[in-house]
């Protein structure tokens, strides 16, 4: 992929020592099109190449974090032809944003739901309002996690619990969500002050031994995680033919309770 690719989709703050990268959809409460993670991909190899930052942010425009891919991507991607490059879009932007040589940090409000919350996973650290609802619910519409999402949860939670949250799909509290070990923080009062205040404390301390840490952990985990990226994108291609799949959409168009039958 290109590095120079522009969109006003994705937007690039730079204060000192760290960067802000913003999803610049509100309209769709974030939601990732291919536009979104191709610029997400590209501002944080931009960053990637920077001696100067040490921290970046991931947040969102508005009333959510990201409400997880967006929906009509998925329905004018029928084709595998288009179907496959997006995923591969996907893991690009997983296996950049986890290997990082920065320390990372989603500030989450509002919705982190599908996609939205597997790009949070693939963070260091996440902090999340105290309003905000998490999500893993792919199984909702009849498909399984992406993004990286099996690695991630089975990092967190073990093997057991992560089937546990994957098969219920369930909306969770910042509560509940921390509870589970899924969050690091709950934002009290201020989410701005929270994350500041958190960033003040990372910027005291010696961030390039703290960056080697994770550079070692991520090299050292990589192969599992080009692993189960490459199964999530054909075990998803299995899911888009199925029945379920298909009436699961159906059903979040119509705003209706879905009619699965296991086919």
């Amino acid at each position: 992929m290109t590095i120079n690719f522009v969109t006003e989709k994705v937007n690039l703050r730079v204060n000192g020592r760290v960067a802000t990268i913003e999803i610049n959809r509100p309209e769709t409460l974030n939601a990732l099109d291919t536009d979104v993670l191709k610029g997400l991909v590209c501002k944080l190899k931009e960053i990637s190449e920077s001696d100067e930052i040490d921290i970046v942010v991931l947040t969102g425009k508005g009333k959510a974090f990201s409400s997880g891919g967006d929906i009509k991507t998925m329905l004018s991607n029928r084709d595998d032809r288009n179907f496959f490059p997006v995923m591969d879009c996907i893991s690009e932007l997983i296996m950049t944003l986890y290997s990082l040589p920065k320390l990372t940090i989603s500030a989450v409000s509002g919705a982190a739901a599908g996609l939205g919350f597997s790009m949070a996973l693939a963070t260091d650290y996440i902090i999340a309002d105290k309003t905000s609802k998490l999500a893993m619910n792919f199984v909702g519409i009849g498909l399984i996690p992406d993004g990286g999402a099996h690695f991630f949860l089975e990092k967190r939670l073990g093997e057991t619990r992560a089937k546990q949250v994957i098969w219920d799909g369930k909306m969770l509290s910042a509560d509940e969500a921390f509870e589970l070990g899924l969050i690091q923080e709950i934002a009290e009062g201020d989410l701005q002050q929270a994350l500041e205040a958190r960033i003040n404390d990372w910027l005291s301390r010696p961030t390039q031994a703290m960056i080697k840490t994770k550079k070692i952990m991520a090299e050292k985990n990589r192969p599992q995680l080009l692993k189960v990226l490459e199964l999530e994108k054909y075990g998803q291609q299995k899911m888009r033919e199925t029945i379920d799949h298909h009436e699961g959409i159906r059903a979040f168009i119509e705003k209706r309770k879905p009619n699965f039958i296991g086919k």
